[in-house]
């Protein structure tokens, strides 16, 4: 039996492609196609080539074609070849003429503001890499064989598993493991709900007066329309809701503004809901941290049949890992499972055993608790810079969370945009989360992301922050006549 390329007893080192073409036999052409792969770039400066006996294999052609090839091109300096080293490409800055060398570009370093005091991500140098290597290699080592197959697209087991104690012991949630899909963090769960044939109620959505353009926009490609919720001290205005059947709020913290949903808006949209056949979307975001009073637990206690609750890691570890979960009233999970699909934009399957061992394990806890202890430290160091530096203004929305809201005199939250642009400061105006239908009046401020920068720059962000701020006496310039 003959040889097949890929059944060769001699398929040993790596594969290389080089096309034998022109005059002269396949030696010369071999010489012809490798020096050519070196002096156009594709074989750079100490790629080790395959051992000749495992290309002339590849090639089909004798072993002395292939060692004499590698020979002529040693000593011409293309190649080199060193004992227990094997036959790698030579340096050849010298030999080379400057036309002839391929530049070789240092990768472009990204360029971002000097103090990012954005919203919306966790302090990224914090990431627990010891303990989620840890969690990695036993899930890795752990796993069953059919993990690494085709799989569920509710998600790996052990993952729904872990998050259905999880959820139950620290946000009051109740499920069990067959309501849990993973996703793949927050906006591709509103993708899936919004699907075709997900079973959710069609018509418009409610959501609040302040929230995420992105997920607005995200909406509307969807083909879904929302009608904003006025916001007071105690939250979205429930008793507002009309002929919606389906509303999305985030009750632990309203986003961005800050503050629980009041207790008696809980019980009124869980009301609304069983009367009106409707559907609560809970987004609890951040709500693992909780600083000042304790947590708030998920309304879906309330009524796991009528509320759909959102989580992720996206603030609690990092959005690069890129997992999150639904927990679903019964009536929708098949629809969220076929709008979800076979093989297709599921989360990593290692990532969800990882995860699943890091709660498991504890050190999820470990680590929420650590951060909740950091982000509070960097909160009051935030206040305690704005009492010396600008008492005027006033800070808000700081119970919980990752953000602070700085409300700002009217007509001044424009200037103090561009004064932080001027100075490199990344941060986000009030007007730029308001749902451009709301009838609420326009309120100045700029929503802070405390966790953002890393510990060593915080400091240098808070005093750039202060410098940006308006004076005490700043007020709405007259329009021009």
């Amino acid at each position: 039996m003959v040889d097949s390329w890929v059944n060769s007893a001699e398929r040993i080192g790596a594969d290389l492609h080089v096309e034998l073409a022109g005059p002269g036999g396949r030696r010369a052409a071999l010489i012809r196609a490798l020096r050519e792969a070196v002096r156009g770039g594709r074989l750079p400066p100490g790629t080790r080539l395959p051992p000749y006996r495992s290309l002339a294999a590849d090639l089909g052609v004798a072993r002395n074609t292939v060692a004499d090839a590698y020979a002529e091109l040693v000593a011409e300096g293309w190649l080199t070849a060193r004992q227990g080293s094997g036959t790698r490409v030579a340096d050849r800055t010298g030999p080379l003429r400057p036309a002839e060398r391929t530049p070789v570009k240092a990768p472009p370093r990204a360029r971002g503001p000097r103090h990012d005091l954005r919203q919306g991500a966790p302090d990224a140098s914090s990431f627990p890499r010891a303990a989620w290597l840890a969690s990695y290699r036993r899930a890795l080592q752990q796993a069953p064989n059919e993990a690494f197959g085709p799989g569920d697209p509710a998600g790996r087991r052990e993952l729904r598993e872990a998050l259905t104690e999880y959820l139950a012991r620290a946000r009051g949630v109740r499920t069990d493991p067959e309501h849990i899909v993973i996703c793949s963090g927050f906006a591709h769960a509103l993708r899936l709900l919004f699907a075709p044939g997900s079973g959710l109620p069609r018509g418009p959505l409610a959501v609040e007066a302040y929230g995420l353009d992105f997920h607005r926009g995200l909406l509307a490609a969807a083909g879904v329309r929302t009608t904003p919720l006025p916001l007071d001290a105690d939250g979205a205005r429930v008793e507002r809701l009309d002929r919606e059947r389906a509303v999305l709020l985030t009750p632990a913290h309203q986003f961005p503004t800050g503050g629980p949903l009041h207790a008696s808006r809980r019980t009124a949209v869980i009301d609304w809901a069983r009367a009106r056949g409707g559907v609560l979307l809970e987004d609890d975001y951040d709500g693992e941290f909780r600083y000042d009073r304790k947590p708030v637990g998920a309304v879906q206690g309330l009524d796991p049949e009528r509320v759909i609750y959102l989580g992720s890691v996206s603030k609690s570890l990092s959005p690069a890992l890129r997992l999150g979960w639904m927990v679903l009233p019964e009536r929708y999970v098949d629809g969220v499972l076929a709008a979800k699909g076979e093989r297709e934009a599921w989360a990593s399957v290692l990532d969800q055993l990882s995860l699943a061992d890091f709660i498991a394990s504890g050190s999820y806890d470990r680590h929420v608790r650590h951060m909740r202890q950091r982000y509070r430290g960097r909160r009051d160091r935030l206040v305690e810079a704005l009492t010396a530096q600008a008492p005027h203004v006033e800070v808000t929305g700081i119970a919980a969370g990752l953000h602070a809201v700085l409300r700002l005199p009217p007509g001044t939250e424009r200037s103090a945009l561009k004064a932080a642009a001027w100075q490199g400061v990344a941060l986000d105006g009030l007007a730029a989360f308001r749902h451009p239908a709301t009838g609420m009046a326009p309120e100045d401020g700029l929503v802070v992301g405390y966790a953002t920068p890393a510990e060593h720059a915080y400091g240098a962000a808070l005093d750039a922050l202060c410098r940006i701020l308006p004076p005490p006496d700043a007020r709405r310039r007259p329009a021009p006549e």
